[in-house]
């Protein structure tokens, strides 16, 4: 059972889902490893799943923006603040999504619960 999904938004998802995006930027790290639910922003879906095996924070830039392959992100100035991959493999998209129950003020991680589970 999948414990948690990871709020994402358009494209990203979609570049995530579709195996060319393999890390998400964020600010910061997270210590959440394994499956993960990938929700689709605004949607009330749970779309797909992926693993979350590693994080990686970076203060050189210029080397991040030369991994653009990684991240599918070409701004340099974008990269200044989203500068920490959460690396993603075995990223699928459900045949059929899921809705789940957003709890108030979530912005990032949702917890699910049993009804929320495609599996």
């Amino acid at each position: 059972m999948i414990e948690r999904a990871l709020i994402i938004k358009q494209p990203w998802i979609d570049l995530i889902l579709s195996g060319k995006k393999t890390w998400e930027m964020r600010s910061r790290p997270t210590h959440i490893r394994g499956k993960i639910g990938l929700i689709e922003q605004g949607t009330g879906l749970i779309v797909g799943e992926a693993d979350l095996f590693g994080v990686v924070e970076f203060q050189d830039i210029d080397l991040l923006a030369s991994l653009s392959h990684n991240h599918c992100i070409y701004d340099e100035e974008t990269l200044e603040k989203w500068n920490t991959a959460w690396m993603l493999k075995n990223a699928k998209r459900y045949d059929k999504p899921t809705p789940y129950n957003h709890p108030q003020g979530a912005v990032v991680w949702v917890k699910l619960d049993k009804e929320s589970n495609n599996e």
